[in-house]
């Protein structure tokens, strides 16, 4: 009898502990969805919203959680950043200096540092190891085991031999080395790495459609996929109901992985007509990643490592910006994405503001960051807005973001999942 009795109490204790209600206070709520609302309250139970409106009478036994003058919005999602990384220029060797444990550990730093800066969710589009530290950080962020951001992405980018994901610098007797990619070359080693993959814990799969910026001894003008290698891979991922993503530099690449039905391209540097057009018609995502090319020439201009990037940047810089304030205009959809490490996450804000300086509304800015990208990641019944029924995953500044981007890197309250992550006052 004893036994059964605890066990009702502990039920009911825990019942009790489930639908108990916080609620905060604010003086601007932006939704994401396009609306504001002003002497805004939301009520959320558990770890979902339950109601939103109008300052209300707080209920008994009702936590609240008044935030005065603030802005409270969406949590902020980086759809392309590489968490593994500490900020080394080294980048193409990364990877042979530290273990895949040494890397799961300063990847769980930097995303909660991420976390703790409004980055609530962030995708991964492989990262910096031969092995699958990021997704073993996901899985133990997933189970509980500790606080960080919502995290999807592919263990691995998929490169062609002398591609963008090898590494094309050492000499032919050190071709052994192991780089942090796949590098396939035809279907079949394509069908393979797809399945290899996902077998992983890969959610989405990454290609390196193209040459790339930061890698020695390519170009990113090329397309290094072939047609028949490219169609594969999404038919396998398909599937598996895994989504892909396209790195594409090029105006040929970024047309091919579109019309083969990439459901994000990544950077996207040298689009053209046609591929706004593309974009428009297949309703794909473009994420720019315009904060990484600040971050070469304000940071690392003199780096010898990152010397290729650099030149690239400088060169192309207007023309790539040009044709992105005209997809802007066209009305493609463009995710916020830095292809930063995470080691600085407030610098990571810097993509918004960089978005509205070539053509964004701030609205339009944040709702890039959320529910764009919530959108692009599958995940927009749980994410991306502030509305009934999804999570409580939800940001606060102290200024209004509307008229000054710039606040979204001055964070002050976090709140994921229904519990507060950072309350600065």
């Amino acid at each position: 009898m004893f036994r059964i009795s605890l066990v009702l109490s502990l039920l009911v204790f825990s019942l009790s502990a489930f639908s108990q209600k916080t609620i905060i206070f604010c003086k601007t709520l932006i939704d994401g969805t396009g609306k504001t609302i002003t002497d805004a309250s939301i009520v959320i139970e558990g770890e979902r919203i339950i109601s939103i409106g109008k300052k209300e009478k707080v209920p008994a036994g009702a936590t609240l959680i008044d935030l005065g003058d603030f802005t409270v919005m969406p949590g902020f999602i980086d759809m392309h950043c590489h968490p593994l990384g500490d900020g080394d220029d080294d980048y193409q060797t990364y990877h042979l200096k530290n273990s895949s444990a040494d890397k799961a550990l300063m990847c769980l730093k930097n995303v909660q540092g991420m976390l703790h800066a409004g980055w609530t969710s962030i995708r991964v589009p492989g990262d910096l190891d031969v092995g699958y530290a990021h997704l073993a950080v996901r899985d133990a962020i997933n189970s509980g085991m500790f606080e960080g951001p919502r995290i999807y992405g592919a263990g691995h980018w998929i490169s062609v031999t002398g591609g963008g994901g090898d590494l094309n610098f050492f000499s032919y007797e050190q071709s052994g080395v192991k780089v942090d990619g796949l590098v396939v070359d035809g279907v079949e080693e394509m069908r393979k790495a797809v399945r290899t993959e996902i077998k992983y814990g890969s959610d989405w799969i990454k290609l390196l459609v193209t040459g790339a910026f930061m890698t020695a001894g390519d170009n990113p003008q090329n397309v290094h996929f072939s047609k028949e290698e490219l169609t594969v891979a999404i038919e396998e991922a398909s599937r598996r109901d895994v989504p892909v993503m396209a790195h594409a530099h090029s105006a040929e690449g970024i047309k091919m992985s579109i019309k083969a039905g990439a459901k994000t391209i990544e950077h996207g540097s040298f689009l053209d007509e046609e591929g706004i057009d593309l974009f428009l018609k297949n309703g794909t995502y473009l994420i720019p990643t315009l904060t990484i090319g600040k971050w070469f020439l304000e940071f690392n201009e003199n780096s010898q490592a990152l010397a290729k990037a650099i030149a690239l940047t400088k060169k192309y810089r207007p023309e790539v910006e040009a044709m992105l304030s005209k997809a802007i205009k066209a009305g493609v959809k463009v995710g916020v994405g830095t292809d930063l490490t995470g080691t600085n996450p407030e610098y990571c804000a810097n993509e918004f503001s960089e978005l509205v300086r070539l053509g964004m509304t701030p609205m339009q800015a944040i709702m890039a960051g959320t529910k764009v990208n919530a959108e692009a990641l599958g995940k927009i019944k749980d994410l991306g807005t502030i509305e009934i029924g999804k999570f409580a995953d939800l940001v606060a500044v102290k200024g209004d973001p509307l008229k000054d981007i710039h606040e979204l890197k001055s964070v002050k309250f976090v709140m994921k999942d229904g519990k507060v992550i950072k309350s600065e006052k």
